[in-house]
């Protein structure tokens, strides 16, 4: 009886018709939020980042204009970033909307777009020394920071279809790869490797990755926590030769993820990068699960190179890790898409370019080396 009395009174519960999405700008522009209600009967009540939105004059305007809901922000700033909800409530009920604001910078690192042509260029890439029949590339990195990802998303890309054969771990606390495997596309063969965990004692042995580093490991070989491979192994390889050897080093790091790379794993990795430092070894980062990391990249991945979440988050990565930004990449991996994506297709391939050519120029520079 009292529903139906406030229905009479004051309308139908209030509902959205038309609502806001996630925005990104510049520092110092003009942000519009605007929803239309199927009622003029509700009070709106605006909140940043589950607080009631403290209004400043002259940059803060709120409207109602019969049932359009209305907040503007004037000069954004920084400060302003976060997360909006407008709730509209009246007797018969309420509801409400979110959406994310973010401020975009100027592209501080151009959006590859030439997919064709830079997969035609890596599918006809000649190795520089004809005695290595491919170049050879070791990922490595946390447990579910999606290294087999990568993998079944180049060869996707290669394949032009879904290749989801390489098992990868959706947990941060698991990984699926037991065994040192190898997959090959084209003249390039990607291996991966166990996940690494903070504990000194459990997952992928550092001892485990500088062996395969340096050529000791045949693919097949599996890894046992806390135990290294020995000498004696049949898996074991005594006087590995350039074709055997690892020729680009690449960590991976979950972009959502950073805060929980603890120093437990980050010193295993500075010990891995040090000893590949001492090979003369090439060394890059795939920051991979950007769309989860940043709202804006994940709305539409064409302005990652605009995001300042994924920029800062590389940052990070550079310090951490002593990489240069050139040469970290962040990248998104195939996970819930059934068709292939152009922007994902770009971002990979961009990646692989550079570290095919590094790749080579270190094998170049091995191979004059050995006939000094």
């Amino acid at each position: 009886m009292l529903w139906r009395l406030a229905v009479l009174l004051f309308g139908e519960k209030p509902e959205f018709v038309t609502v806001f999405d996630d925005q990104c700008t510049e520092i110092g522009g003009k942000v519009v939020l605007s929803c239309k209600a199927n009622t003029k009967y509700a009070t709106a009540t605006w909140e940043k980042d589950g607080t009631r939105l403290v209004c400043v004059q002259g940059r803060h305007s709120i409207k109602q204009n019969d049932r359009l809901f209305v907040l503007e922000i004037q000069n954004f700033q920084e400060k302003d970033e976060g997360n909006y909800t407008l709730t509209l409530r009246n007797p018969s009920g309420d509801t409400s909307w979110s959406a994310f604001l973010q401020i975009a910078l100027r592209e501080w690192r151009e959006m590859p777009r030439n997919a064709n042509e830079m997969m035609q260029n890596l599918k006809t890439f000649k190795i520089c020394n004809e005695e290595v029949s491919e170049l050879r590339f070791l990922l490595h990195g946390p447990q579910g920071a999606g290294k087999s990802s990568i993998i079944n998303t180049i060869k996707s890309i290669f394949e032009n279809q879904q290749y989801i054969n390489c098992a990868a771990a959706q947990a941060f606390d698991k990984s699926f790869t037991l065994k040192f495997d190898k997959y090959p596309v084209e003249q390039f063969a990607f291996y991966d490797v166990m996940g690494l965990v903070e504990s000194q004692d459990e997952g992928m042995c550092t001892g485990d990755i500088i062996s395969a580093l340096k050529g000791h490991i045949k693919t097949g070989y599996k890894f046992r926590p806390g135990s290294p491979i020995t000498e004696d192994s049949r898996f074991y390889i005594e006087n590995p030769g350039l074709d055997s050897k690892i020729h680009c080093l690449v960590s991976v790091l979950p972009a959502d993820k950073t805060g929980l790379i603890t120093d437990g794993f980050l010193k295993k990795m500075r010990i891995i990068r040090e000893e590949a430092n001492e090979l003369g070894i090439p060394q890059v980062v795939f920051l991979t699960r950007v769309d989860n990391g940043c709202a804006m990249t994940g709305a539409d991945l064409s302005k990652i190179y605009r995001s300042r979440v994924i920029k800062k988050k590389m940052e990070e990565c550079s310090v951490n890790l002593t990489v240069p930004m050139n040469c970290i990449f962040p990248v998104k991996n195939y996970h819930e898409e059934t068709q292939l994506n152009d922007e994902i297709n770009c971002l990979m391939l961009d990646a692989l370019t550079h570290i095919v050519k590094w790749a080579n120029d270190y094998l170049e520079h091995s191979s004059s080396a050995e006939t000094k």
